[in-house]
């Protein structure tokens, strides 16, 4: 969101990472978070918290987040366009890694009290 509001951020003098450290400094910073990320999605199922199902889609969508930073990090300093691609699969992402968790969760459960 900063990299394509950074001019509404310094007009009202709120200090943001672009207008701190830089967009380069910044595109860096969201893509190393972002390798962070992906794992830390997977963990759950790693763990033995969720099952295989949640494992694959938490997986994927890491993978779509990190892409999505990947082109954050290569484009031009005057291109929005990826950052506000990224800020909408970010929404995406905690709305979808929550649901699936939850959806797993009460799957697991309804199979385990049927019997399964």
């Amino acid at each position: 969101l900063a990299l394509f509001k950074v001019g509404d951020y310094a007009a009202a003098g709120i200090p943001m990472m672009p207008n701190v450290a830089g967009k380069a400094s910044t595109r860096k910073q969201i893509f190393a978070y972002s390798l962070l990320l992906a794992p830390i999605g997977v963990l759950p199922w790693m763990l033995g918290f969720a099952s295989a199902f949640y494992g694959i889609a938490s997986a994927a969508l890491g993978a779509g987040f990190i892409w999505h930073a990947w082109t954050v990090l290569v484009v031009a300093d005057k291109e929005t366009k990826p950052a506000k691609a990224l800020f909408a699969f970010s929404i995406f992402y905690l709305f979808a890694i929550f649901a699936i968790l939850l959806a797993d969760t009460v799957a697991t459960r309804a199979f385990m009290s049927a019997g399964g």
